[in-house]
């Protein structure tokens, strides 16, 4: 059985998941889960990226947004507003509350993340293990502008992308609490025993980044032996879904699919695939020395990215090869 780790942040790695699943149904698949994004909001727990993958795979997911619980309601919402409880800007709804109540019930009961994480996908059975990052605190920062001063300050990145809409422009992107956080129970174990690696078309920045800053989690996947193999989520230049041409500036670097892949370098990927617009990219990559191909990469349905998914196992062969 072939086992295969994927590092996943919340809808586009969620998406390529149900691809990879259609395209390996007899794998044995890891997913480690980015909870950069993790943030505590009315006195809960809230994990959105494990919980896009959690729903996304378990069939619960609002398919048009890919975020959220299909046939949601927001009384709960509602009646905090009416209270002049904030903040207003971060949407959750009653089905969601639910999981986020259990939760935050399970930690302060002394379980870590990933035993309730475990828990939490045994009634979802999303058919992968999912594995957050860490069970320590890491939170994703944003530095922009003081609104109402000279200098800068930090917005947790949640409220950058969904109350600021990553509007205004991004001076730096902090992972706090990554250095210090030691990789979840299972996490270095999985990538010991992977046959294959798979970054998925997720934010580079603020995901699959993220995820690479834990302590130990870089040099594990470095170490591994295996072939690790990403996806683009850069095509013809723009951010197939999303603000990662916004942290991507913020970080240095050119918001194109060969910039991506040297961003994370010739130590750490094996393959690289691209999008049939940025083929020209190809030489450019395997220059870094990083092998490339140019395949279709727009997640339009599951069959397409079934495709996506098994050119990325195809590519990993050659690699091994």
């Amino acid at each position: 059985m072939q086992r295969i780790v994927v590092l996943a942040g919340g809808i586009g790695g969620a998406r390529f998941l149900r691809g990879l699943q259609q395209a390996a149904p007899d794998a044995d698949i890891t997913v480690i889960g980015n909870t950069g994004d993790d943030i505590h909001l009315f006195g809960l727990k809230v994990c959105p990226d494990l919980d896009t993958v959690m729903y996304t795979l378990g069939g619960g997911i609002h398919e048009e947004q890919g975020w959220g619980r299909a046939d949601e309601t927001f009384t709960v919402k509602e009646e905090l507003k009416a209270y002049g409880v904030g903040p207003e800007w971060f949407g959750l709804g009653d089905r969601d509350f639910a999981t986020h109540i259990v939760r935050t019930q399970m930690m302060a009961a002394g379980y870590p993340l990933s035993a309730v994480t475990e828990a939490l996908c045994q009634r979802w059975q999303p058919g992968v293990r999912l594995l957050p990052m860490t069970d320590d605190r890491v939170e994703t920062h944003v530095l922009i502008k003081d609104p109402e001063g000279d200098g800068q300050k930090a917005v947790h990145f949640q409220e950058y992308w969904v109350r600021l809409r990553a509007a205004v422009e991004a001076h730096a992107v902090v992972p706090v609490g990554a250095d210090q956080a030691k990789p979840a129970p299972g996490v270095l174990d999985a990538f010991a025993h992977a046959d294959v690696i798979v970054f998925p078309p997720s934010n580079p920045v603020v995901s699959i980044g993220t995820i690479l800053a834990v302590s130990g989690i870089r040099e594990a996947i470095a170490d591994a032996g295996v072939p690790v193999v990403g996806l683009s989520p850069i095509v013809g230049g723009t951010p197939v879904r999303g603000m990662a041409d916004k942290l991507l500036s913020a970080i240095g670097v050119e918001t194109s699919a060969s910039a991506v892949a040297r961003h994370y370098g010739s130590g750490l990927l094996d393959g690289w695939l691209v999008d049939t617009a940025d083929a020209g990219a190809v030489p450019e990559v395997e220059a870094a020395g990083i092998r490339c191909r140019a395949v279709p990469l727009m997640m339009t349905d599951t069959d397409a990215t079934a495709r996506m998914a098994a050119e990325a196992l195809t590519l990993a062969r050659e690699v091994r090869a």
